[in-house]
């Protein structure tokens, strides 16, 4: 065991996250028939929603909006299927659980593939700092930021204003981003043929759409619908990880357990928004047993209620993270801008 990991109190979590990680594996197992139940109250609503704004073009512009707004709800949960298939959490067969993720790639926008593998190195090297880069927010140390020229921490401050996390920034990953496997371009054929793949049966669908409706569903439904959806799926994941009391380590400090433990938050959603978002808020277990099917997460925390006191975030709290842009190493917490200059004097 390292000593990042021993050093902890065992009082805060009652178990070391190794500990913790041969607790929560009796969880692992799907159920068949609870997964092709969660696939199909998510799925077929989608499609219902999705046919009834197209209908909806006709009476009202608003109605259509307010209709694309509740499905985007339910292409978040989409989303968040694909991302337990990536896991191999969804079902037991592989083969199933690939099959329907590369479906579900089509509507979310996001190549299959390329997706599952850069999820993967984000869950191997969260919180640290020798690996940031892919599968992350960008964020810098104080010191990094003060080294940088005006110029670039302009850009940096940029990066991380709202604005751009949660309103273009998602319209980048999803439209124009994920057309291409970026971070694996060199690294073979089946990342390639994934994204194409999954970019011609999205130009497929959409054409479909405008021969039989023309532009106004593609701008009024397609579009609404997934923009929305977009920057929920990009909130939570920032959230997860974007809190001030979050953990970050150079490499040589850096476990992979403790860091899932400690440095994953745990979302405390409403119940209706925690449906919608398939429970991805209970993210310190997630990441410390990632082929935990969703729809277990919550057995997990009926049976080990410790940790629905660790890192803890009601949807309130939350929205302070978004002022949150650079990690102390010396306090070891995230602060704002203003924080640091407070502290440090940094530009």
């Amino acid at each position: 065991m390292s000593s990042t990991e021993s050093s902890q109190p065992q009082g805060q979590t009652d178990k070391s996250p190794r500990e913790w990680v041969q607790a929560l594996s009796k969880y692992r197992e799907p159920q068949l028939w609870r997964s092709l139940f969660e696939l199909a109250v998510t799925f077929v609503p989608f499609v219902l929603l999705w046919a009834l704004a197209w209908w909806s073009l006709s009476v009202s512009y608003w109605l259509t909006l307010a209709i694309s707004i509740l499905n985007a709800g339910f292409l978040v949960r989409l989303f968040a299927i694909q991302h337990d298939c990536g896991h191999g959490a969804f079902f037991s067969n592989r083969m199933a659980s690939d099959w329907v993720g590369r479906v579900l790639g089509v509507l979310t926008l996001t190549p299959y593939y390329v997706w599952r593998r850069t999820h993967s190195m984000h869950h191997s090297a969260a919180g640290n700092l020798s690996r940031r880069g892919i599968g992350d927010v960008h964020t810098l140390t104080v010191a990094e930021y003060q080294a940088l020229s005006p110029l670039w921490q302009f850009h940096y401050r940029l990066y991380r204003h709202p604005f751009t996390l949660f309103g273009l920034g998602p319209s980048y990953i999803f439209f124009l981003q994920n057309r291409l496997p970026i971070g694996l371009m060199g690294a073979g054929w089946r990342y390639w043929t994934s994204a194409m793949g999954t970019n011609l049966a999205i130009a497929a669908i959409i054409a479909v759409i405008f021969y039989f409706g023309g532009l106004e569903p593609v701008l009024l439904v397609f579009f609404p619908t997934t923009l929305i959806a977009a920057s929920i799926g990009v909130w939570l994941f920032y959230i997860q990880h974007q809190f001030e009391d979050t953990n970050w380590n150079d490499d040589e400090d850096w476990q992979l357990h403790h860091s899932a433990l400690h440095g994953s938050s745990f979302y405390d959603l409403p119940t209706v928004l925690r449906w919608f978002s398939a429970n991805i808020g209970v993210h310190h277990v997630h990441h410390l047993y990632s082929r935990i099917p969703f729809y277990r997460l919550t057995e997990v925390l009926r049976d080990h209620t410790i940790l629905t006191s660790m890192n803890r975030m009601t949807l309130a709290e939350s929205f302070a993270c978004s002022r949150l842009h650079l990690w102390d190493e010396q306090d070891r917490r995230l602060l704002s801008f203003r924080q640091a200059r407070d502290r440090y004097g940094a530009p």
